[in-house]
């Protein structure tokens, strides 16, 4: 089976073509590295230079798309080159393929060239003095690490190099990456954190509306529509009230006078069952607590009171909704229970998010959520229950 080379890369192609031709004009005017009648001079025909001088230039096509192959055969060119009268061109050439082969071969090439070429330049140096005991033979060592330990060494710098700006490149990719996964997660985060607030706000409002609405149509008479007119006006003022309120905490730098409304927290539970009563809701309220609990801990009480309200509103039937708050063991226990029974359909629509956000409240706190039917002494009825640690420093 034939073995195909990789295809040279243009530029490579054009590094052996320049050397070749300037090998070939050397030869043309006669110029070689040593004289015909030096005794290491073996091939002193004028055409033997030209062979490795053809193979070498070869070898720089393909110092970067095959540079183990490319730097065995230039070495073996080398080796011919210097039984003949040699050719400057030649060597540079070997040169170069020599740095190429640490640049661009394999991490283990990369490691392995400069240590053999060096351990070559001191043997070069050493093994000729210790057998002549001449000073001219350290050039022999000398030539050796010019032609072969230099290029190596060169070439593993700059490989050191670009791997180390290739690392701090992708360092960089991977920290931009990580911004922009930590920015899309800040805004979803922050999404959800505003359709919890938006819902929790206005749900309870707009609930009230559309049931005394539909109750102030459906009957002709005028108290109960005067009554009916009058809780849909005060659920839009609160309404609108809490719309300002979101309103001004998203805002980075409201131009209005004065800072956005306080959360909400536990001691206003009395007028949330106050307004739930006005809506026409039966609700007892039986809290427990210390007088300090964390800022996060009572917002997420209360939004987890007043959801439950509000689902009591649309979907219970008639009857007693109790909302019981106890505080034991570092926590806070929220049960809020109303009737359960068959109705034709929900007194005001609803978006189907108010348990959802419920259980992220309690998630975001690490506590627990649950809500579903249960059947009790009077009879089957809808339980929330919730359980918030009370730790300080945590936030929604």
């Amino acid at each position: 089976m034939a073995v195909r080379l990789p295809r040279p890369h243009r530029f490579d192609l054009y590094v052996g073509l320049a050397g070749l031709l300037g090998g070939v004009l050397l030869w043309g005017i006669g110029l070689g590295v040593r004289p015909a009648d030096e005794p290491i001079v073996l091939w002193s025909g004028r055409w033997a230079l030209l062979v490795p001088l053809v193979v070498m230039a070869g070898c720089e096509t393909l110092r970067r798309a095959a540079p183990r192959t490319a730097l065995l055969t230039a070495t073996a060119a080398l080796t011919v080159d210097t039984v003949t009268q040699g050719s400057l061109v030649t060597v540079l050439m070997y040169t170069d393929v020599v740095y190429a082969a640490v640049l661009y071969g394999t991490p283990a090439s990369a490691r392995r060239i400069p240590r053999i070429t060096g351990l070559l330049s001191v043997a070069g140096t050493v093994v000729p003095f210790a057998m002549w005991r001449e000073p001219e033979a350290l050039l022999i060592g000398v030539a050796l690490g010019i032609v072969a330990f230099a290029p190596a060494s060169t070439g593993l710098i700059v490989r050191n190099h670009r791997e180390a700006a290739e690392a701090a490149r992708l360092r960089a990719e991977q920290t931009a990456l990580l911004a922009e996964m930590d920015r899309v997660q800040a805004v979803t985060a922050e999404r959800a954190r505003m359709a919890r607030e938006l819902h929790d706000m206005v749900a309870n409002h707009l609930s009230a509306i559309a049931i005394h609405s539909t109750a102030a149509l459906s009957l002709d008479e005028p108290e109960t529509t005067r009554q009916a007119l009058g809780v849909i006006r005060e659920n839009s003022v609160e309404g609108l009230a809490e719309m300002r309120r979101l309103i001004g905490l998203l805002r980075d730098d409201s131009g209005d006078s004065g800072e956005p409304g306080p959360s909400p927290t536990l001691d206003g539970l009395g007028a949330l069952v106050d307004t739930a009563r006005a809506n026409g809701l039966d609700v007892t309220l039986d809290a427990e607590h210390g007088a300090s609990l964390p800022a996060p801990v009572e917002l997420a009480t209360y939004r987890i009171v007043q959801e439950s309200l509000t689902n009591a509103l649309k979907h219970a039937a008639p009857g007693r909704v109790a909302v019981v708050l106890r505080q034991r063991d570092g926590s806070l226990d929220i049960t809020v229970t109303s009737p359960y029974g068959e109705r034709e359909g929900p007194r005001a629509p609803g978006s189907g998010a108010g348990l959802v956000g419920m259980r992220e409240r309690a998630a975001l706190l690490d506590g627990g959520f649950e809500a579903g039917p249960e059947d009790s002494p009077e009879g089957k009825v809808w339980v929330v229950r919730a359980t918030l640690p009370m730790v300080e420093g945590v936030t929604e």
